[in-house]
């Protein structure tokens, strides 16, 4: 495969792992990019400071991954970030709205980086999107992908020294990441895009088997892997944020607040505290994003309101 070769989404039944704006194609209709970056350059992009920029949406769970990952790792002054504009027009993201202008290519839409890649881009312009200065084209807009080399291949610039893919957990992790990514991050999407009550009762059924899950792995244990914040606990995070933020009101979970699961709760109330998760939040974002992405089941397209008390309240105490 070569760097830029388009990948179809729809042979998954998952949701990508990028955010498209409302009325956006479909997601049979992705096309991927999966470039990566290698700490020795072997992929063609090497890790460097200054040279790669990510665009990202303050609503979109799966680019909001990056900017964590980031800030986790302390890559503020290493890889620049920037976000889309909370609203679109007909052509997708743009940019110079509330989020301002695209600070690397002055771009008025991201489709334009997109078409300097793959000219006449067949697909929609997601996010999260890497962009390569040196190169001046994507280098991917795979979440996954991105997220993972932002966490590796940049250690030697990494101001706080976490290691959020620690070498001898990886094959639990990995293993972990795929059964989290299909039952709990999917999970929710296919509970909120069921208008049939017997199948949203179906796969609200499984998902809430796996909070039992996780409730009783998170009882005594601070993160998902011990004591330290690895990759999988950003991937849970962003959907615990938006299960208490906007999924009981949009996609009709029938669910006030994830406190059901006190150790689960605690845990993301926890991660809340610490600045990378706390500070690439933006909840009020978050709910409208759901409103407008959601509107054909939801045509009311009504965004809760939500108290941040809860989140910012001292936290329960958790033993071990």
């Amino acid at each position: 495969m070569t760097e830029h070769q388009l990948v179809d989404a729809g042979a998954c039944e998952a949701q990508p792992e990028s955010c498209a704006p409302a009325g956006a194609a479909p997601a049979r209709e992705v096309e991927k990019l999966r470039g990566r970056i290698t700490a020795d350059g072997s992929s063609g992009y090497p890790a460097e400071p200054g040279r790669y920029h990510v665009y990202v949406s303050w609503g979109c769970s799966w680019s909001s991954r990056a900017a964590v990952v980031r800030r986790l790792k302390g890559l503020e002054e290493v890889v620049s970030l920037s976000y889309v504009d909370d609203s679109t027009d007909e052509r997708g993201w743009i940019f110079g709205g509330a989020s301002g202008p695209d600070p690397v290519n002055g771009f008025s839409r991201l489709r334009e980086a997109y078409e300097a890649t793959v000219p006449h881009w067949p697909g929609r312009a997601s996010v999260p999107a890497l962009w390569d200065r040196v190169t001046g084209r994507l280098v991917s807009n795979e979440s996954g992908g991105i997220s993972l080399d932002l966490s590796t291949q940049f250690d030697a610039w990494s101001s706080t020294g976490a290691d959020l893919y620690p070498e001898p957990l990886r094959p639990r992790i990995d293993a972990f990441n795929a059964w989290l990514h299909h039952d709990i991050n999917n999970g929710l999407h296919r509970v909120g895009h069921q208008a049939d009550p017997v199948e949203h009762a179906r796969f609200f059924t499984i998902l809430f088997d796996r909070f039992d899950e996780l409730e009783r792995r998170l009882t005594g244990s601070r993160y998902l892997f011990g004591a330290e914040v690895t990759e999988p606990d950003v991937r849970l995070w962003l959907s615990l944020v938006r299960l208490d933020t906007a999924y009981p009101g949009l996609l009709a979970t029938s669910l006030d607040r994830p406190e059901g699961f006190p150790a689960l709760w605690a845990y993301a109330r926890d991660l809340y505290r610490l600045p990378a998760f706390r500070e690439t939040t933006n909840f009020a974002v978050i709910r409208q994003n759901f409103a407008d992405n959601f509107d054909q089941l939801h045509p009311e397209r009504v965004v809760p309101a939500q108290s941040l008390q809860s989140w910012t309240e001292s936290q329960w105490e958790i033993a071990g």
